[in-house]
């Protein structure tokens, strides 16, 4: 039997030509457009940016399929391209979704503003609750969309019943891996159809590029590519190069956000300041004893309520000279937000109260820095509170 490579060997060397064009062990970015065509070659064979089909784009598409250990694999415009993209290739007018109740902020749009023109109808169901997911399913549910850890509230959705309900029920199982990411998880191994992930995120690492991916079974990812074809969401090469470079250090990244993420959440938990904290690894979270066998780190992020409310939560950001206050997650530096008014803030104050994510939820993802500074940091702003 031959022994599956390590995450980190994976993430090196997944995808490389060797030898590399020229002799070139960092695999080069094909700007040019246009390529000339070769005898007998059909029409999706044809190199073009926007079919993803140049050597630039299928490098990075043969690294992505390799590291999350699917048939194939597709490079997207954004981690909305990526989602947008699954469910135009998986669902018709007419057909039905269940998903999961708590997702991130652009998802939930999608399906809110563009569900009903596209025909679709959808229905909210509990990802920990696997004994209710029979009853919401109808005749016409073609596919069940869920995330591995659910953003903001970072709940652990039980991805491997997920995977064999999809199964038994002859449905597509989709699953959104940002938060995890493949050091943490590789879903394709539990049975999804379909992984999904803001590159943007963990795999870029570097708050340098937007991207996105589907990884998964073969004929799936050759329908979200014919679609992408066609709505334009194709990956720059550029950005396929930072994203390709990024993910050989994904590692070693992960890895510090995982010590980080549980050093600040096990600090957080025992500060009077602090109502809650929202993180697998801790031994009071719901999750936390499914999360441990699943997973092979409880991931970067964080969420967490302070005893002040929301006046308590400006003040915190304010007193915190480490993390940036920005939107985004998965880089080297720590930032810290309120999904209420970013990740979140569009699918209204009625969804966020319903799916408990309070106006004054902080979300913190966790950087590289050392684990000891982050924590001194928050400590010296929450005594100023």
């Amino acid at each position: 039997m031959v022994q599956q490579p390590a995450i980190d060997t994976t993430a090196v060397h997944a995808g490389e030509r060797r030898p590399g064009p020229e002799g070139s062990l960092v695999f080069p970015i094909y700007q040019g457009t246009v390529f000339q065509s070769r005898p007998g070659e059909a029409y999706d064979e044809i190199q073009y940016v926007r079919m993803s089909t140049t050597p630039s784009q299928q490098y990075l598409a043969d690294k992505l399929a390799e590291l999350e250990q699917g048939e194939a694999a597709v490079a997207t415009a954004s981690g909305m391209a990526a989602i947008s993209a699954t469910l135009l290739s998986v669902l018709r007018a007419g057909d039905h979704l269940l998903v999961a109740n708590v997702l991130y902020g652009g998802t939930a749009s999608l399906l809110a503003k563009f569900a009903d023109r596209l025909g679709w109808t959808y229905t909210f169901v509990d990802p920990q609750a696997p004994e209710t997911w029979e009853a919401a399913r109808t005749p016409q549910t073609k596919a069940f969309y869920v995330e591995t850890l659910s953003n903001p509230l970072i709940r652990v959705s039980r991805v491997r019943e997920v995977a064999e309900f999809c199964r038994n029920s002859g449905l597509v199982s989709i699953v959104d891996n940002t938060f995890a990411s493949p050091v943490n998880l590789r879903p394709t191994q539990l049975g999804f159809d379909l992984v999904v992930h803001s590159a943007t995120k963990y795999l870029g690492g570097h708050s340098d590029l937007v991207a996105g991916c589907v990884i998964g079974r073969a004929d799936l990812v050759d329908q979200v590519r014919a679609t992408q074809n066609l709505f334009g969401g194709s990956l720059d090469p550029h950005a396929g190069f930072l994203l390709s470079r990024g993910i050989k250090t994904l590692g070693v990244r992960v890895r510090q956000q995982n010590t980080n993420a549980a050093a600040v959440a096990e600090f957080l938990a025992g500060r009077p300041e602090v109502a809650k904290v929202h993180y697998p690894g801790l031994p009071n979270h719901p999750d936390h004893a499914y999360a441990a066998e699943l997973l092979d780190g409880f991931g970067g992020m964080l969420s967490f309520e302070l005893v002040g409310g929301e006046q308590a939560v400006d003040a915190l950001f304010d007193a915190l000279q480490l993390p940036y206050v920005a939107p985004s997650l998965g880089g080297v530096e720590t930032t810290i937000t309120k999904p209420a008014v970013t990740s979140h803030a569009s699918v209204g104050a009625d969804h966020r109260a319903r799916v408990g994510i309070p106006d004054d939820l902080v979300r913190l993802s966790c950087g590289i820095e050392g684990a000891d500074d982050l924590v001194a940091d928050f400590e010296q702003a929450l005594s100023k509170l």
